[in-house]
């Protein structure tokens, strides 16, 4: 990961200047199981996408705040990278899509009794949102309420 002093100026400049938002941190629920019989989801800002199922993320200003999401049936080398920053490397998530989206790795912590089991499904965001607003107020709850429905235990945040 590049620190901020290896950044080009333009961009140490557009962060610099950029009107951050704070955002209201919601209530944290602790998790009142043990890993071993959790059901556990991912949740990757890689923009990940089924191309024969999904549409990709749109270039919109501010940012493409819906999501997707992904089957754990789907074979990860098959999703496609739909994070747009030039400042992110896609080359590792282009080699190993683990890298932003572990799945194989929860499933081997399920085999090792580590984990209780994987979700179904798993929502995907795209990153490099600029402006929150609908993200928070829409896409996330949204997320949540389909984790709930699907009985998830615990989300897995893979910020990319």
């Amino acid at each position: 990961m590049a620190s901020f002093a290896e950044l080009p100026l333009r961009y140490r400049l557009a962060l610099g200047a950029y009107p951050w938002r704070r955002v209201q941190r919601g209530a944290v629920t602790p998790l009142e199981m043990p890993l071993e019989k959790a059901r556990v989801a991912l949740i990757s800002s890689a923009g990940l996408y089924d191309p024969a199922r999904d549409p990709p993320f749109a270039a919109v200003r501010g940012g493409d705040s819906s999501n997707r999401w992904l089957a754990t049936s789907q074979p990860i080398n098959q999703l496609v990278v739909g994070q747009r920053s030039r400042l992110f490397d896609r080359g590792p998530m282009l080699r190993d899509r683990n890298e932003a989206f572990p799945l194989d790795r929860l499933r081997e912590l399920v085999s090792a009794g580590r984990l209780g089991s994987v979700a179904a499904r798993h929502p995907s965001i795209n990153g490099s949102i600029t402006a929150p607003g609908r993200l928070v107020r829409d896409t996330a709850p949204a997320i949540a309420e389909v984790l709930r429905q699907d009985r998830v235990d615990a989300a897995l945040l893979v910020p990319v």
